[in-house]
């Protein structure tokens, strides 16, 4: 019997974990790739077969899904890669490959979260300069032109990797690193810094999550984008559950292949 063929959008800590499950759980049953936008020059390692590069929106990933003969596709993508889930949804829909979503945890508030929640990074932008004078920002480099009409506050932007080039800021100090982080080196991080403000898209998830329990203990005010609307369609939270939604499938490959 020929595998099932699966393709993960990834670029997300769950992608690894789940390219990294699928071939312990079903062995030779599932041939597993992934494909990364191409966004961090150094990813970390992923098990099985990796593509990097966008596909060039619903067309060439449909495309992409007939000419491979993928039989699942699994949107690992990051909360926020509203454009790419879309494009997958209409990719899956126009070829009928079977779709999940494996969506990220959302963050739970708690009572002592001075959390102010937006709409957009504009939306933050604007706030950011009425609220603090040094924000830790944690929105990436491609957010970060929303916030160069501040003229006095001061940033630290962390990021995965030193960006290409200068980032549209005044005043900005960057700070590289990987998550997950721990809880005492973000107590450390915020003290060091005389960080009063805390910048971040509601990602969800435990790797970034010591962030904001660090602000709340140093009583810090956090400006939190809200997730945009996720798309329809099949949808679990975890890795372990994606699991048994492919286990669940049951059918034949050859039932769910384009020719």
């Amino acid at each position: 019997m020929n595998a099932h063929r699966l393709l993960i959008l990834g670029g997300t800590a769950e992608a690894a974990l789940l390219a990294r499950a699928v071939p312990l759980r079903f062995g030779n049953a599932i041939e597993v790739t992934t494909a990364l936008a191409g966004r961090t020059r150094n990813p970390g390692p992923i098990v099985g077969s990796v593509r990097i590069g966008g596909f060039g929106g619903e067309t060439g990933l449909a495309a992409y899904l007939i000419e491979h003969r993928i039989d699942v596709l699994i949107d690992a993508t990051h909360p926020f890669a509203a454009e790419i889930s879309r494009s997958a949804r209409l990719a899956a829909e126009r070829t009928g490959v079977r779709r999940l979503m494996l969506l990220r945890p959302r963050w739970k508030r708690h009572p002592l979260d001075r959390w102010i929640e937006v709409d957009s990074i504009e939306a933050a932008a604007s706030l950011v300069e009425r609220i603090g004078s040094c924000a830790l920002l944690t929105v990436g480099a491609g957010s970060a032109a929303a916030f160069a009409p501040a003229e006095v506050m001061r940033f630290i932007v962390r990021l995965i990797e030193k960006p290409r080039e200068k980032l549209p800021l005044r005043n900005y100090e960057i700070v590289c690193g990987r998550g997950p982080f721990g809880l005492d080196y973000e107590r450390q991080l915020l003290r060091r810094h005389g960080i009063d403000i805390l910048v971040c898209k509601a990602s969800g998830g435990a790797a970034t999550e010591a962030k904001l329990i660090a602000a709340r203990e140093a009583g810090i005010p956090v400006i939190m984008v809200r997730r945009p609307p996720r798309e329809p369609g099949d949808a679990v939270d975890s890795v372990e559950e994606a699991l048994d939604w492919l286990a669940g499938i049951g059918r034949r490959p050859e039932e769910g292949r384009m020719s």
